[in-house]
């Protein structure tokens, strides 16, 4: 056992997010910090993509595996709109580099692996045990814990979809995609009964390129539902015939109304997905994560207690929770609502507002482009309904 100043359970975009603004270049002064990941094995997630927009010079452009000025979305129609969101850049981060990045930049922090099976608070700070890969128990107080492991429970929620999701890294034998332009999303795709689908398409290179499609419902696909899906864009839409599949990832994200609790103790914390900074309407996270860990860093640099603060305003949760009702019980047909919105709302304006990044009465003209009376029919019977427990996804 050892004592510490800072523990972080995780290390996904949070938990490594957090270790480089505490103890990287740009940390003001260092903290003495234990990270705790989970030993190689099924509770280590493969290598994985964060996709995020913002303007260039970001403090992890030297790590981008691509970006992209242009975007592009297709509706059902197969009409495409694309434009630039300037200044606005859609940037793809792979979790490989990102974590060997900040390894590299972050020595001090000492890093443990081991299964976490508990975090209790003590007088003046917390605890945390767990098993090692070789069976060891292992135990490290600290004055604050920051846990940002997936939740094994959902919190209580009117609304709970999944947004779920297979990709391909395909390599065609010709050139086949536009290097310059990112497909965001592309409705072309079988629409579920409930929820909606798309594809889309970050190439790398114009041979090379993730192709993934993703479904928001209430329920995961079988294997062999994801191969259909992804067989029928990459062949019946995109029209490739030749090509390999170089890897593969696949994820699943809950999108609820629910709300995650970011203080469970004295000293301890929930940050990451566990902390709500996924958004609820798309399952964006990485963003989020970098100004909730940011904020910590900052409260404990200035010696302040680091409750994470909330990942988005009031306002852009209840207007989630409006969006998730009428899609989870068919008010709105989900492809139509968001090919309308990116017709009808300049692109930079409506990206900001997914981010949760526009003011009032940039929302206000953004929902007035939306279906207003099953919109408002949705607002009328939130009240009424009762928060349920949801299960976890697995």
């Amino acid at each position: 056992m050892h004592d510490t100043q800072v523990v972080i359970v995780g290390a996904g975009a949070a938990g490594l997010s957090l270790a480089h603004r505490l103890c990287g270049p740009s940390a003001r002064r260092p903290f003495d910090v234990t990270l705790v990941d989970s030993p190689p094995g099924p509770l280590r997630p493969p290598e994985r993509t964060w996709c995020f927009w913002e303007g260039p010079g970001g403090e992890y452009d030297d790590l981008l595996t691509a970006s992209w000025e242009r975007l592009r979305v297709c509706g059902r129609d197969g009409q495409c709109l694309s434009g630039r969101p300037t200044p606005l850049v859609y940037k793809m981060l792979r979790s490989g580099p990102f974590e060997r990045a900040v390894r590299e930049r972050t020595p001090g922090v000492r890093r443990v692996e081991a299964a976490v099976d508990a975090i209790d608070d003590l007088p003046g700070g917390a605890e945390v045990r767990g098993v090692t890969a070789r069976g060891e128990r292992m135990q490290v107080r600290a004055r604050w814990v920051f846990d940002s492991r997936p939740p094994r429970v959902l919190p209580p929620a009117r609304t709970t979809l999944l947004q779920h999701f297979h990709g391909w890294f395909v390599r065609a034998t010709r050139p086949v995609f536009e290097p310059a332009v990112a497909d965001l999303m592309d409705f072309r795709t079988r629409q579920p009964a409930r929820g909606l689908s798309f594809a889309y398409v970050l190439p790398l290179s114009d041979r090379e390129a993730l192709v993934e499609y993703t479904e928001f419902s209430p329920a995961v696909l079988d294997a062999e539902g994801y191969e259909r899906a992804l067989r029928h864009y990459t062949g019946e839409v995109l029209g490739l015939s030749d090509f390999t599949v170089t890897a593969a990832e696949h994820g699943v994200i809950p999108m609820s109304d629910g709300r995650y609790p970011r203080r469970v103790g004295a000293s301890v914390f929930r940050i990451g997905t566990a902390g709500g900074a996924t958004r609820p309407s798309t399952g964006y996270t990485f963003a989020a994560v970098q100004r909730q860990t940011r904020a910590v860093a900052l409260a404990l640099q200035h010696g302040r207690p680091p409750v994470p603060p909330p990942a988005y305003s009031g306002r852009a949760r209840a207007m989630d929770a409006v969006l998730l009702r009428a899609l989870a019980v068919g008010r709105v047909r989900g492809a139509d609502f968001f090919t309308h919105l990116f017709r009808r709302v300049p692109m930079e304006r409506l990206l900001r507002f997914l981010d949760g990044d526009t003011r009032i009465h940039e929302d206000l003209a953004i929902g007035l482009r939306t279906p207003v009376l099953p919109m408002l029919r949705t607002v009328a019977e939130l009240p009424w309904l009762p928060r349920r427990p949801a299960a976890a996804p697995r």
